[in-house]
């Protein structure tokens, strides 16, 4: 990946930076980086967004918040969303989406400064879905996930039945942009205060109107393939679901604590609390979820680095020989 534009500003403690890099596939995507202002941090968060969604604006409180806390944080726009390049609202290719992911946060924890840091992942609702495939694609690179009402299933409130799924699969051969997927609007019951979805609907670089036929199709199927094989999870995780998500389907969050072979999991269910559990609740509930995001963060910072450790053994032994 090739960087292309750089801009930088200085929040209250912090440090702000913008950048755009190419793809292997020739697309400009928008990136941005929160870092604390004259410290070293933690460890290094990445932070996946979710459908239709963008880094800079919509998971900005997210950021500023863990950065605060005395995390490094990195986002990615998705091809198709935020700033980044490609048609508004479109995936073309779910893997795609995860091997941009790839690229650029691993290119980011091995320069020289992040080597010995740890490396989180941070993915909401298909954010989520990201999080867990960037894991099966290295799962031994990442130290852990915040999983916050991943997309391991899409719930039957927002997924169309059956036979409209057949004849629309159907018809992503022949027309995989339009936006023809009947469905709810989502913004509407997945952010309970109003404020916010007055400001997800008058963001430019959030997507609007009805899912696009391919990205539909793409949702579904990589949502299907997880639920399908939740014991391949490996890393350690903290799952937080809201129990009134109308969006993802919380029962299979609770499969995914269960069959997952991670020996470090956990899960926090918040009674009365929606899909957008980082910035769609209210204040007082937001600042609950964010203190056992931050909790379960520090804890697994502060019993040290097991993979490092591993890797400087493996180096050694190596040498020994």
């Amino acid at each position: 990946m090739l960087n292309v534009l750089q801009a930088a500003q200085t929040l209250d403690g912090l440090t702000y930076q913008e950048d755009y890099i190419l793809n292997s596939r020739g697309l400009k995507l928008f990136t941005c980086k929160w870092l604390p202002k004259d410290k070293e941090p933690k460890a290094l968060i990445f932070i996946c967004h979710g459908y239709a969604m963008e880094c800079s604006i919509t998971m900005n409180s997210t950021a500023i918040r863990l950065a605060k806390a005395g995390f490094a944080i990195y986002g990615i726009d998705y091809e198709g969303h935020g700033k980044s390049d490609g048609l508004q609202g479109y995936i073309t290719s779910f893997d795609s989406v995860v091997d941009d992911c790839s690229n650029h946060f691993t290119a980011i924890s091995e320069r020289k400064e992040n080597k010995g840091k740890m490396r989180y992942l941070l993915g909401e609702s298909m954010g989520g879905a990201v999080a867990l495939l960037l894991h099966r694609k290295k799962p031994d690179y990442w130290d852990g996930a915040v999983l916050v009402a991943p997309m391991c299933k899409i719930a039957e409130d927002v997924k169309p039945s059956p036979i409209v799924v057949h004849i629309l699969t159907k018809l992503c051969n022949f027309i995989p942009t339009w936006k023809i997927i009947p469905t709810q609007d989502i913004i509407d019951i997945a952010f309970k205060v109003p404020e916010i979805r007055h400001q997800i609907r008058t963001n430019p670089y959030c997507y609007k109107g009805r899912p696009r036929l391919n990205t539909g199709h793409e949702l579904l199927k990589i949502s299907l393939d997880l639920e399908q094989r939740l014991g391949e999870v490996s890393l350690p995780f903290i799952i937080l679901h809201g129990e009134a998500d109308r969006v993802t389907d919380m029962s299979v969050s609770e499969q995914l604590h269960e069959k997952a072979s991670s020996w470090d999991k956990s899960l926090k269910r918040y009674p009365e609390m929606w899909h957008g559990l980082l910035y769609g609740e209210t204040v007082e509930n937001i600042d609950i979820v964010f203190a056992d995001i931050i909790a379960w963060l520090e804890e697994r910072c502060d019993l040290g680095n097991s993979r490092i450790e591993k890797q400087l053994k493996t180096e050694s032994d190596l040498q020994t020989k």
